[in-house]
């Protein structure tokens, strides 16, 4: 058995944005009780990362350490014409993750006390992101 759907996130700008919920609560519905939920973000200047969803001082010291190892206006970019924050966006989105897969164990994500599920937004605009979710048991 498997099911799939999408999530749409809206961005107002760079920072991890969370999305635990929506997915739990779609998981929760599925007849699945065992098996795997994988997650899957459909673009190219963002990302998909599993953190900490307790303080939010981690995720602002993630968001300004990537913004230091992967600087805008890097000389050494060609692809610039989406403007300075695109390069960047996509390196971002190779250094971090596009897909994830979480253990479904009783009906829910087996997620531990303190982890959440970010979309990464890597660009500086806001943006609609789709996220597809799909479960197998």
């Amino acid at each position: 058995m498997s099911e799939q759907t999408t999530l749409s996130i809206s961005t107002h700008g760079q920072g991890l944005y969370e999305f635990t919920q929506q997915a739990a609560d779609w998981v929760k519905k599925q007849a699945v009780v065992t098996g795997i939920c994988h997650l899957f973000v459909q673009h190219t200047s963002c990302s998909l990362t599993i953190q900490e969803n307790a303080d939010p001082s981690a995720r602002v010291d993630l968001e300004n350490w990537l913004n230091r190892l992967v600087p805008e206006n890097d000389p050494l970019y060609t692809h610039t014409m989406e403007g300075p924050d695109d390069m960047p966006a996509h390196i971002k989105a190779i250094l971090t993750n596009v897909s994830l897969s979480v253990p479904v164990v009783d009906g829910r994500l087996a997620l531990g006390t303190w982890q959440g599920l970010y979309l990464w937004e890597h660009r500086h605009h806001a943006h609609k992101r789709n996220v597809i979710l799909h479960i197998s048991n």
